[in-house]
Formats: C-alpha cells, structure tokens, sequence
C-alpha cells in the first residue's frame, strides 16, 4: 500500500517522502491545520478565530461541514486513518457516529463510520467541555479500479483529523473546473439533523448546480459577526450565499434598529473583496416557533423528560413592538436591505420559499428547529432550482 499524500513515483514504484496527507487533497477547508496527529480541517482561519471565545463557535468551525477529500486514482483499495471527536450532552439522547460517504465520478457507492476516537462532554447550557482522548480509526475503502475521480466527504458535524491515507495504486489531487460556491449560514445550512454529509442541502444543491462547494454553515454562529464577513471578503469565490435569521432570533441578539445597518454592512465588507460577484441574500426557512414569537429559543424540557431534544421559544410576543426580532421582522428587514442597496449583483431569497408553512405540515422540524434529511433534500433541490444568479 502506498501512503498516497506523502509518495512520489521512483524506479521501484511509489515511496514514502513525508508524513501526513497531502493539503491538496482537501477540498472544502479554509485552514489545515497540522496537529500531532495529521491534518485538522478548519473552517475559519486562525485570526478570525482568535477574534472570540465562544467555544460554540470554535467547536462547529471544526466541524468539516462540506469538507472532503478529492483525489484521482487507479487503485482498488484506499485505507483512511481518522481521529474523530465525539460529542457526547449529558441528559440528551446519545449522538450516531458520523457517517464518510464516498463518491466515484459523482456517485455515492459507499458509507462508513469510524467508532472510538475522542470524546467531547459538553454542557449544553453553559458551553463548558472535557476532553478524553482516543485513538484513530482505519477506514478500508473499496474501488473499481482504473483511473476514477474519488470524492470522500467527512462527518458534516463531527470534528475529524485525517491522520494518514494509503493506497494499492498511484494518487493525485483532483482539480476542480466548476464554479467555486461560497455559503454561510446557521446549523441548518451546516447540516444538522441530516443523517449524511451529502445530504446537507448546500451539498444537494451544489451537486445539482455543478458547484464547488465552501460550506461556511455554522450551528448557532450565524451572528453577522465582522471576522466572518472579512473571511468571505477574503476567500476566493465565484457566487457567495449568506443565510440570516434564525440564530439572530433564537439567541436574541439584536433589535430591529440594529439589524439593517449591521446587515449593510456585512455586504460592504464582502463587496470590498468581491465587488461584482453574484451574492444571495437569503431569509429563514419557516420555523414555527420563532415566526411571531421572539427569542431566546430554551430546550424543551418535557421533550428531554421523554428523552427527545426539542426546542421552545421563551421570548415575549409583545416585545416585537419595542425592537425585539422575530423570523417574520428578519425577513421584512432582509429584503428591505436588498431594495435599498440597488446592487445588480444581489438578489434576495426569501426563505419560505425554500421551506414553508404548508411543507411543515407534510415534513415538520422534529425538534422544531433543525430539518431531517428529507427536508434538506427538498431545501437543497429548490435552492438548485433557482437558476442562474
């Protein structure tokens, strides 16, 4: 087996010439960053994360929603060497091992999980963690054989460190000719409550658009925060999506006077970097609680007292008069700022039409926030279904 990041073709065949596997492999990651290990997946650059503490932030950031390995090759066999973390929330219901869906010219022939690795207690009210370390997990992929393009897409929302990748045949970073495709978002847009990586709806639409994807969904970090808009100022893209709203409410961060020029600015900071490039400003989906009903969001505690995670709306309806945000102010505020900016290039979604009051009736939000994988599926197929920016 050849170590297919670290071997180069000699007169024998391939030799090992370093230790860890090849950045060039990873797709989707703005930051590898190299631990004792192998290679840790980020999707924040290190100043921008040094710009908070929020450890919600710093852990869904590592979380390579929309991260993959791309690589062509001949072989027959590829073993994949992994550390992931587990997460673990006392007094909820214990999370599934992530799931590797691995891809041949574009079609899934393979899901894997890797049990073990470390592990993560987090206290769901106040953030606070500890850290047990584990070992890695060996991954055994089997191939057809002859030259194919290889895709392995990571847990969506489990931390994962690439560790080694070896081969039976030659192994070369596959380039990418379709457009680059930059999204933000909240934890629907990165994943949650999908069972698999290529079912998060920013990866079903960016297969049926043909778009190379760079998910920036980040669960409960869709704050408008300055060092995200300057990421996305900075990173490379051919079309960019942002997605506000539901964590502006369900935390309850801001009030309607702030949220305009906030948003404002945002997209002055994104358009210093990408001045003509298409921008999708894109409002929630509908969630029920949060429609007229102000944040916070709170755990329902009867749901965990059945052992389910739901979620509440602990807000006071009658504080929407005095500033407070609700999805449907959100919205109103959103398009709003889009009529106002006159760009050519932005145009707004509104997010009812991706998922709305009557496709609740029919797939409802099992905890009352998050979709399932058939939701995803139907959001990513509309969003797809959009057409041209």
């Amino acid at each position: 087996m050849s170590s297919a990041a670290t071997r180069e073709r000699g007169p024998g065949g391939w030799r090992q010439t370093g230790a860890v596997i090849d950045p060039n492999l990873v797709h989707g990651a703005l930051e590898l960053a190299r631990t004792d290990r192998g290679l840790l997946p980020h999707r924040l650059p290190t100043w921008a994360r040094a710009q908070t503490d929020d450890p919600q932030l710093h852990l869904v950031e590592a979380q390579p929603a929309g991260v993959r390995l791309a690589l062509r090759t001949t072989a027959t066999r590829i073993e994949l060497d992994v550390l992931p973390t587990k997460r673990r929330y006392p007094g909820t219901p214990p999370r599934p091992d992530g799931w590797y869906d691995v891809l041949v010219g574009g079609e899934l022939v393979e899901r894997l999980q890797a049990p073990g690795g470390n592990v993560l207690d987090v206290e769901m009210m106040t953030g606070a963690s500890t850290f047990t370390a584990g070992e890695p997990t060996t991954l055994t992929i089997s191939l057809p054989g002859g030259e194919q393009d290889v895709e392995v897409w990571l847990p969506h929302d489990e931390q994962t460190e690439l560790v080694d990748l070896r081969a039976d045949g030659p192994v070369e970073p596959l380039p990418s000719d379709r457009p680059r495709w930059l999204h933000h978002g909240s934890s629907i847009s990165h994943g949650s409550m999908a069972t698999h990586p290529t079912e998060t709806w920013p990866a079903v639409a960016a297969r049926l658009a043909g778009l190379d994807l760079v998910n920036l969904g980040l669960g409960g970090s869709a704050l408008l925060d300055p060092f995200v808009a300057r990421t996305i100022r900075d990173t490379p893209a051919d079309l960019i999506s942002v997605k506000l709203g539901i964590n502006l409410v369900n935390q309850d961060l801001l009030r309607r006077r702030a949220l305009g020029p906030a948003v404002h600015g945002w997209l002055d900071t994104i358009r210093d970097g990408h001045p003509e490039t298409p921008i999708r400003l894109i409002s929630s989906i509908h969630c029920a609680i949060h429609e007229a009903t102000p944040g916070p969001s709170s755990p329902d505690m009867a749901a965990l007292a059945e052992g389910r995670l739901a979620f509440v709306a602990a807000g006071d309806p009658a504080s929407v008069a005095s500033g407070s945000l609700t999805l449907e102010v959100v919205r109103e505020v959103l398009a709003e700022v889009v009529e106002r900016r006159g760009d050519p290039h932005l145009s707004y979604v509104d997010g009812l039409g991706l998922y709305g009051a009557v496709d609740a009736e029919r797939l409802p939000l099992p905890d009352n926030l998050h979709p399932d994988s058939a939701t995803h599926r139907l959001i990513g197929e509309r969003f797809a279904a959009l057409g041209d920016w």
